[in-house]
């Protein structure tokens, strides 16, 4: 019997997603991303980097350029696609954005657009997580997009070359103030990933989907996948986090080295993050209905 199961007609699903009437972006953001973003902006240089984007339209052209090279899903095209994305931004109380598909042999997805947000899979990772694993997935894509993160996403990916551009132009005048950017950006931005993965709890609604999810794009797509083990997974998590002092001075070289100029968190560690929240209760608050919601007038 084959891993995958495809969902031909999303109705037909045997499991019944809760949605969440009013959800705001603060029903799940984690404080550490919040904290983050603050003091990102807190940098002088952020609000000529973010005028730029704006001004030379990078955002208008990235676009065009995703458009030109992808695929859009629609009701006649990657139908799938198309209604997991739907049912995933009823369940997040959020307007849907675009999605495409685009041939990729390295698995991954991402979201952009400032102005009208998309979302792009990469045609591997629909080979390597099954229909109800795309709920975690999708639904951590529209958590970028709901949580506002897209903008200071679409700043980092395109602006900080022209910086360093600048900067070699300018004899590095400029330095100081750009690693203090970049560092910013890149804390942020791995902060940012923990509060996606939240989201996409809750379009998966299944603590094991999410968590496996991370496992099959953390081991990537093989021939064994059936051999994987959520439960082995989830135990090397806490197995990495609880290390003795030998091994912790190991990891915090790790995170000197990796972790500074790195976009997203280690895999272990926003599984583990992501299984503290559901233990906490923060998962099942929202479940309830216990959230923060829109201001209605």
């Amino acid at each position: 019997m084959q891993r995958r199961r495809f969902l031909h007609v999303l109705q037909d699903n045997e499991m019944e997603r809760k949605r969440f009437p009013g959800l705001t972006k603060e029903a799940f953001v984690a404080d550490t991303d919040q904290k983050a973003l603050d003091s990102l902006k807190k940098i002088p240089l952020l609000p000529t980097v973010v005028q730029k984007f704006y001004e030379h339209g990078f955002d208008r052209w990235i676009y065009c350029w995703n458009m030109a090279m992808s695929v859009r899903c629609s009701p006649t095209q990657y139908k799938t696609i198309y209604e997991i994305n739907r049912e995933c931004c009823a369940i997040l109380d959020m307007p849907e954005p675009e999605i495409y598909l685009t041939g990729n042999p390295f698995p991954n997805a991402f979201a952009g657009g400032v102005e009208r947000p998309y979302i792009v899979l990469r045609s591997s990772i629909i080979d390597t997580l099954n229909d109800e694993e795309l709920f975690h997935l999708i639904g951590h894509e529209l958590g970028h997009i709901k949580s506002g993160h897209i903008l200071y996403f679409s700043v980092a990916t395109v602006l900080i070359p022209i910086m360093e551009l600048i900067a070699r132009r300018t004899f590095g005048l400029g330095d100081a103030a750009q690693v203090a950017l970049y560092a910013a950006f890149f804390e942020w931005m791995r902060q940012a990933e923990i509060s996606a993965d939240r989201a996409g709890l809750l379009c998966a609604q299944d603590f094991q989907l999410s968590a496996r999810s991370n496992l099959m794009l953390t081991s990537g797509p093989n021939r064994l996948a059936h051999e994987s083990s959520v439960e082995a997974f989830q135990d090397q998590a806490r197995m990495y986090q609880d290390m003795d002092f030998f091994d912790s001075i190991g990891k915090l070289l790790i995170s000197l080295n990796y972790s500074l100029w790195a976009s997203h968190p280690m895999p272990v560690h926003r599984t583990q993050e992501l299984e503290k929240w559901f233990l906490h209760g923060g998962y099942e608050r929202i479940l309830k209905g216990n959230y923060i919601r829109e201001q209605v007038g």
